[in-house]
């Protein structure tokens, strides 16, 4: 028997499937697209193909587009799939999980593996993937060599809170001539110092932090937020797969 968890983003679908010894056998990324129900349709294609179906497997959903998984036995909320992933994979039974997801931001307190309390900001894209998206296409580079341009950077403030704001602050600091590195420095520290204000905001008793969604892989996002939070950040490659991991061990305690 297989425990597939299906975690639809606002910009990536991620798939996760473990087997009985909830080993992952299977896990697969790819953009959710304009439609998540074409997406979902695309992942039940996929999965077939590596014999994984509705007869040997139990589907769970969560994300911006869980309700648009017809075959799923079951949708949960993304804060949930993410505290049950991020302890899983982490092995961290006290923590605060920091989910920087392309639409909107998440700081999760888990005690004892499980989900105590949350604060997230989703009223503005401002301090999420999709904000250092638009700034890096505004810049002409992808998101991995913006965060490694902006290690080089400094000095330089984006100090609109908006994402459209931000966005034309920065074209003015092109057109004056500003280096691209100090203005890389600038969009990442907008993002880290939001995701602080998040944290400061969030009353938790953990010094531990870990970092999951899709930019768990920029190094220099972890080592800003691990200066500004005085704790370690810690994340791993999996660990923009948590909340489908959690979603996969939701879906191995159904009945």
């Amino acid at each position: 028997m297989y425990f597939t968890g299906i975690d639809i983003g606002s910009t990536s679908a991620k798939v996760v499937v473990l087997n009985e010894n909830k080993d992952l056998v299977y896990k697969n990324v790819m953009p959710t697209g304009w439609n998540s129900l074409e997406t979902a349709e695309k992942i039940r294609k996929e999965l077939a193909t590596i014999g994984v179906d509705e007869g040997n497997s139990k589907f769970v959903a969560t994300g911006y587009g869980r309700i648009s998984v017809p075959y799923a036995d079951k949708s949960i909320t993304e804060i949930t799939c993410h505290g049950k992933g991020a302890a899983f994979l982490f092995d961290a039974d006290c923590c605060t999980v920091i989910d920087i997801g392309g639409q909107d931001t998440k700081i999760i307190s888990i005690a004892q593996g499980q989900v105590l309390d949350f604060i997230m900001n989703d009223k503005c894209s401002a301090g999420t993937g999709r904000f250092l998206e638009i700034m890096a296409n505004t810049l002409g580079m992808s998101l991995i060599e913006l965060c490694e341009l902006a290690k080089t950077g400094s000095g330089t403030n984006i100090s609109s809170m908006c994402t459209v704001f931000a966005e034309s602050e920065v074209v003015s600091l092109i057109g004056s001539g500003e280096p691209k590195k100090n203005i890389a420095y600038g969009i990442v520290e907008s993002i880290t110092n939001k995701v602080k204000s998040l944290c400061g905001k969030h009353a938790s008793t953990s010094t531990q932090f870990y970092l999951t969604g899709g930019l768990c892989e920029c190094d220099y996002i972890i080592e800003s937020l691990s200066e500004k939070l005085g704790s370690k950040v810690i994340s791993s490659p999996l660990g923009r797969y948590a909340g489908a991991v959690g979603a996969a061990l939701s879906a191995k305690s159904l009945k």
